[in-house]
């Protein structure tokens, strides 16, 4: 009992730390690859303190094959954090944040085109829950459906977000049981690798508040939550570790009145609700039609 206690603290402090993420990214104002350059690179430096700490760091602990498909997932978990915050000045914290979970239907679906899993009737029900959210979102901003329109632009990059996240979870699904801030580690430092060349240098006189803010996302918001998160992941049961992710779009949303100011229509709001009653619904095998109730997993 007392460890599954502690793995919902560190679970819920990792979604703490998640629902804020928001904040010091757009209070840098700094561009999206800046800003996930210096995650990486920030990321990375406390991620090798932990493997170091964990006796990670030895002599074929990975495989070739291993570290070729931790590669190829930090490309897209990169890809997948530039397009999340770009979508943060776009269309605020709170509708990139919603828009983004639509990522457990992604993974669905490249299940079913890329490893052969089954669409259930339950499943494709909850996906269209999710779509009418989508769409509640979409024109709950007044002029959203305008071409060129930069909240609909802030819409699409979320869910583009959401799809290279699914691609990442698809392919660390092959690195099962290897160690996971290990991959992590390998992942941080392939970001900040490709994310150099496109790093302005010659902009390296910021602010002090702007490297500690930069800081934070790195070791708090990179080292401490992945750390937290598998931590948690391990001492607890599937069912709960999907419950409690929920708490992190909850806190985004807080987070962007509170701070930003920004405030979710009653249409944005119906969206959202939609989206994360379909998420969840997917998570714990919730039944809308003829299929069979399935084991609770957590696809985000």
């Amino acid at each position: 009992m007392r460890v599954k206690t502690r793995g919902a603290i560190e679970m819920i402090a990792a979604m703490l730390i998640s629902g804020t993420v928001g904040w010091p990214v757009i209070a840098s104002g700094q561009p999206a690859i800046t800003v996930v350059f210096w995650r990486c690179v920030f990321g990375a430096f406390a991620m090798f303190m932990a493997c170091v700490m964990l006796g990670l760091l030895k002599r074929g602990a990975l495989t070739r094959q291993h570290i070729t498909i931790a590669v190829i997932g930090g490309i897209t978990l990169v890809l997948n954090w530039i397009l999340l915050f770009g979508a943060y000045s776009y269309a605020s914290i709170s509708v990139a944040t919603v828009t983004y979970h639509t990522q457990p239907f992604m993974l669905v679906g490249l299940g079913v085109l890329f490893f052969g899993e089954k669409l259930t009737a339950n499943a494709f029900c909850w996906l269209l829950v999710a779509f009418g959210g989508m769409l509640l979102i979409i024109i709950g901003q007044q002029g959203a459906i305008t071409l060129g329109s930069d909240y609909l632009i802030g819409v699409v990059m979320a869910l583009g977000a959401a799809f290279m996240y699914a691609v990442t979870a698809a392919i660390i699904k092959r690195l099962k049981g290897q160690p996971p801030h290990l991959i992590v580690l390998i992942q941080l430092v392939v970001g900040a690798i490709l994310l150099a060349p496109f790093v302005s240098w010659s902009g390296l006189s910021l602010p002090a508040s702007t490297w500690g803010l930069l800081l934070i996302i790195g070791v708090i918001h990179t080292g401490l939550m992945s750390s937290l998160l598998y931590g948690a992941i391990q001492k607890i049961p599937t069912s709960l570790v999907g419950a409690l992710s929920f708490i992190y779009p909850v806190v985004a949303i807080i987070v962007d009145w509170l701070v930003f100011n920004h405030h979710l229509s009653a249409v944005q709001m119906a969206g959202a609700s939609a989206i994360l009653l379909a998420a969840a619904g997917m998570n714990f095998g919730w039944k809308l039609a003829g299929s069979r109730p399935r084991e609770s997993k957590k696809y985000s």
